[in-house]
């Protein structure tokens, strides 16, 4: 199994020093990638999910505004000035 070379830059002395990963480093930065990526599938699983029942909801005749009352679309946002 082939480990990764880290950089450590220390504040302290200006220092910067390169090493390997131990194998329990190596495994553990693995499996926070693979979470990280299951998390982002996930995410982006709802998103899709999401946008197909606000388009089926609209295809009902539901306007933006009864969308966003509903709170499943995101309101328009703008900028209110007071002076």
């Amino acid at each position: 199994m082939m480990t990764k070379t880290i950089a450590i830059y220390d504040h302290a002395t200006g220092k910067l020093t390169e090493r390997k990963m131990t194998v329990a480093e190596d495994a553990a930065f693995e499996v926070g990638t693979a979470e990280a990526a299951q998390k982002d599938a996930e995410a982006a699983q709802k998103e899709i999910i999401k946008a197909s029942g606000v388009a089926k909801l609209a295809a009902l005749g539901l306007s933006q505004d009864e969308l966003v009352a509903l709170g499943i679309a995101p309101a328009e946002t703008t900028a209110l000035l007071v002076w």
